[in-house]
C-alpha cells in the first residue's frame, strides 16, 4: 500500500521539482534514500498505481498523484494537456 516513501517521494516531485521531471538522482537526494531502492522498491508501486511516470527526461508526477495528496496540479495538467502537448499541435 501507499506508505510513507511513496508519500516523500511524490511530495519531492511535486513541491521541490514543480511536477517533474527530475532525474533519479535528485529525488534520491531529496528525500535521503539509495537511488537503487528508488528505483526497484518504490518507484514500480507508484507507476502501477498510476501516480508517478517515467520518461525520457524524468521522472513526472500524474494528475492522480496532485489529487491523491489533495495539491492543485498546474492549469496545464487539469486541462489535459500532457508534457508533450505542444508536439501534438
Amino acid at each position: 500500500g501507499f506508505d510513507l516513501m511513496d508519500r516523500k517521494l511524490l511530495e519531492a516531485v511535486i513541491h521541490r521539482f514543480d511536477g517533474g521531471p527530475v532525474g533519479l538522482d535528485n529525488i534520491a537526494a531529496s528525500i535521503g534514500e539509495e537511488r537503487d531502492t528508488i528505483e526497484d522498491v518504490i518507484e514500480p508501486f507508484l507507476i502501477q498505481q498510476g501516480f508517478l511516470q517515467r520518461t525520457p527526461r524524468g521522472r513526472i508526477a500524474t494528475l492522480a498523484a496532485y489529487r491523491h495528496l489533495g495539491v492543485t496540479a498546474p492549469a496545464a495538467m487539469q486541462n489535459g494537456a500532457g508534457l508533450f502537448a505542444a508536439d501534438n499541435e
